[in-house]
């Protein structure tokens, strides 16, 4: 099995901590293959960045079908792109918000979601509103931290994060806390052992999820909504989407 790991930004270094994190969860025999696209923001913290980021996010998508990709996951907290890439692929596609948050909510009553930036905040209520997981979220949680510098072990992001992830314990009472962006993917342990509760890493989540759904045979279904786009032309920096470049196979 041929699993496609996107990391929406064009930050490399953050994409291979995202495709370790990938490949420590999947079965023998399945392979992770984590790319960067060729255009887009450095990092995603604002709405501007999200749309921006989902042009090179599909043609890793319309890549991934060249190269046999079984199925899709998308590595960033806000699932740009999401119903977009459904409509091209012909496996599963999954985000990192959706899966962990339906992962949380297996583990407790509640849970809550740490991030980096408090302008995401609002970003990442209305997809526990969408993905039915509202009910379940007690608390979404900023720690004031750009996305660039959870690599940068002067930041002190690990010993922020891990601070804001015992307050949501405390002050939230929730169960098992989530964390709201892909360069956190490699703190889950550290942070489970220091506040006592079930940390949740949307990457793994996500990647063993598509995992599943390929091993049971089930994709998006492809009538209605997620049916292919109709085709057209697109004109400018957009012209190499059109139908039959970045579609189906």
């Amino acid at each position: 099995m041929l699993l496609t790991v996107i990391n929406p930004n064009t930050t490399e270094s953050m994409t291979a901590t995202i495709g370790r994190a990938a490949a420590a969860v999947v079965s023998p025999g399945t392979t992770v293959r984590a790319v960067t696209p060729a255009t887009g923001p450095a990092s995603i913290e604002s709405h501007y960045d999200e749309a921006l980021a989902v042009p090179g996010l599909l043609a890793e998508i319309a890549a991934g079908e060249e190269a046999g990709s079984d199925g899709y996951v998308i590595a960033c907290f806000g699932d740009p792109g999401l119903d977009a890439a459904r409509e091209l692929a012909r496996g599963p596609v999954v985000g990192i918000a959706e899966a962990a948050m339906r992962t949380a909510s297996y583990l407790g009553r509640g849970f809550s979601v740490v991030t980096t930036l408090g302008r995401t905040v609002g970003r990442a209520q209305d997809l526990a509103e969408h993905y039915g997981a509202a009910r379940f979220c007690r608390g979404v949680r900023a720690c004031a931290i750009p996305v660039l510098e959870l690599e940068d072990p002067a930041s002190g992001a690990r010993e922020r994060i891990t601070e804001e992830c015992r307050r949501a314990v405390a002050e939230d009472g929730s169960d098992a806390i989530v964390l709201g962006c892909a360069g956190m993917a490699d703190l889950c342990a550290h942070i489970s052992a220091a506040v006592g509760v079930p940390v949740v890493d949307g990457v793994a989540a996500a990647t063993r999820t598509v995992e599943s759904l390929v091993a049971l045979g089930l994709r998006t279904g492809d009538r209605g909504e997620f049916a292919r786009p109709p085709a057209k032309p697109y004109t400018g920096l957009l012209r190499h989407f059109r139908l039959g470049v970045a579609d189906r196979c």
